[in-house]
């Protein structure tokens, strides 16, 4: 194996997109693996003020199998097509080519992402998996300036879902860590992922 994986965890708004990036290693988004809007296994809200709409924090609204497929062959091959998502378009709109450029580790993140650490570790190139946490309030209202800036959805529509994100945020920590992650904070695994640079280097 020409390479690990580092899976990068947490609540949507934790920081872990922008942590990905300052880690100067390449980054696989599990978010591009979502479905498209108009599938019609997509999962929907069965109550409360968003109920009927599809349920994007819902673990059947993406496709783990392709991301965990996708990250063995990146692992094995030095190279693989990945999906690009458009979140606003509520869909795919192309492909890129992701490359390791003989990178020892890449990083994968996601809101999907303890999904995928049970798969690699049996695939045996998991290297570490982290859940990034912050206090729930401050989680909110970044994720509600992404989501504004990002338009992502309607103004409304981003609000009543980061109120209903926020008050599931202990579960989802809860279950990352249930799923192989350990909760850290976003200096704290920004350190033990330079850690692991530095050993597979050594």
């Amino acid at each position: 194996m020409p390479a690990r994986v580092i899976v990068l965890a947490g609540p949507s708004g934790s920081g872990k997109s922008r942590l990905a990036e300052r880690l100067a290693l390449p980054v696989l988004r599990l978010d591009d693996f979502y479905k498209s809007g108009g599938d019609p296994s997509l999962p929907l809200i069965t109550h409360g003020p968003n109920e009927g709409l599809v349920d994007w924090d819902h673990p059947d609204s993406w496709l783990p199998d392709e991301g965990v497929a996708a990250l063995v062959e990146l692992c094995r091959t030095g190279e693989v097509d990945v999906p690009v998502y458009e979140i606003a378009r509520n869909g795919r709109t192309g492909t890129q080519r992701l490359h390791l450029d003989g990178a020892p580790l890449v990083v994968a993140e996601g809101i999907f992402a303890p999904d995928v650490v049970e798969p690699l570790r049996e695939a045996g190139v998991l290297a570490a998996a982290f859940c990034v946490r912050r206090p729930a309030p401050v989680t909110f209202l970044l994720r509600l300036q992404r989501d504004l800036r990002e338009r992502r959805k309607p103004p409304l529509m981003l609000v009543r879902r980061g109120v209903a994100l926020m008050r599931e945020q202990r579960h989802v920590v809860a279950d990352a860590v249930a799923k192989g992650c350990e909760a850290v904070g976003l200096r704290e695994a920004e350190g033990r992922v330079a850690a692991l640079r530095e050993s597979t280097r050594a």
